[in-house]
């Protein structure tokens, strides 16, 4: 591959993977709000404590811990955590020219392990649930970057 061109069909399915886990990043941080403004709690900054429309009868106590927006604030973290990693190896490694189903299969199952990952996390399993998720989609990024570097050095 020497240009990008959305006509290769192994760019579209990088395409299609990055631009859902960019929803998945954004989309984690408005669900992060939205369970700060629904239970009123959750926030982190001492100014956010100044009265203002949003938040007119502030108390400290809303800098308290609060797990319903913790937890996805901790989603979030995870998040930026993992998916940068995929969208520089998901890169690279398009252009390195995959096979299409070798492209489809780990950038796909990248997006399903971390798909199912953010449910694991949503419903509270155990660690090992979200661990085994977590290793799937860690596992993919090192195979992509380790295939990148055996086709540069070789």
């Amino acid at each position: 591959m020497t240009t990008f061109d959305l006509a290769d069909p192994v760019l579209r399915t990088y395409a299609i993977a990055a631009a859902v886990m960019v929803l998945k990043v954004m989309g984690q941080g408005w669900m992060t709000v939205a369970r700060m403004m629904k239970s009123g709690r959750g926030l982190v900054n001492p100014e956010d404590l100044i009265a203002g429309p949003l938040n007119r009868t502030p108390d400290a106590g809303q800098l308290d811990i609060d797990d319903y927006v913790d937890r996805s604030r901790r989603m979030h973290r995870n998040d930026l955590e993992n998916i940068p990693a995929f969208w520089m190896a998901g890169l690279l490694f398009v252009l390195s020219a995959p096979a299409l189903w070798l492209a489809q299969v780990l950038l796909y199952g990248f997006v399903a392990a971390r798909a199912a990952h953010f449910v694991a996390y949503l419903t509270k399993q155990r660690h090992e649930v979200r661990a085994a998720f977590y290793t799937i989609g860690s596992l993919i990024v090192i195979y992509m970057a380790l295939h990148v570097l055996w086709d540069v050095l070789t």
